[in-house]
């Protein structure tokens, strides 16, 4: 390499250095200034605005949590049959909505979960329902309006019967409590 070439490389390097110098003492200076007492207190000050609203919000919980709880109590009592009386109930309120919808249900099946550690066992229930359409609407809607608390699961359309008539394979859950 030539000495003008090697000369013109040390330049080079010594601008780059310098901007590197210059970029570094800018730098520092923006970091220093940005942490100044004021802007710390600032943020300080936001930081406890956020805990303030935070620690309300968890007060207002606390106050309303023993209404949530009551609400949940009555909800469990009232929704969830107990155990021992759980079938029947299901068996006869089907029947009784299926009859007001004016289907005939069939195949009513039932498989029980182990209870959890609150004490609800979970109870699937599989069924086919068979009518016109306007029954079968019926009888959904008066599913969701039950004083016995379903959750539809599924329903699929099985073999159609004869006149026009649908066949529903439904599948449901309810909750029983011991």
């Amino acid at each position: 390499m030539s000495k003008k070439t090697k000369t013109i490389i040390r330049a080079i390097l010594g601008v780059v250095v310098a901007v590197d110098i210059i970029l570094a003492g800018f730098n520092w200076q923006m970091a220093n200034a940005s942490r100044t007492p004021q802007s710390e207190l600032i943020a300080i000050n936001r930081q406890h605005a956020l805990m303030a609203t935070d620690v309300t919000r968890a007060e207002t919980i606390r106050t309303t949590l023993p209404a949530v709880e009551q609400q949940c109590d009555t909800f469990f009592r009232q929704n969830f049959r107990p155990v021992t009386s759980g079938y029947s109930s299901v068996i006869s309120d089907f029947g009784a909505l299926s009859r007001g919808a004016g289907l005939q249900a069939e195949n009513l099946s039932f498989r029980q979960h182990e209870a959890d550690k609150r004490g609800v066992t979970q109870v699937d229930i599989s069924a086919v329902v068979e009518g016109d359409y306007s029954s079968v609407v019926r009888f959904v809607n008066d599913l969701q309006h039950s004083d016995t608390f379903y959750v539809l699961d599924g329903l699929s359309l099985g073999s159609s019967g004869s006149g026009g008539q649908l066949k529903l394979n439904l599948q449901l859950r309810t909750y029983f409590r011991s």
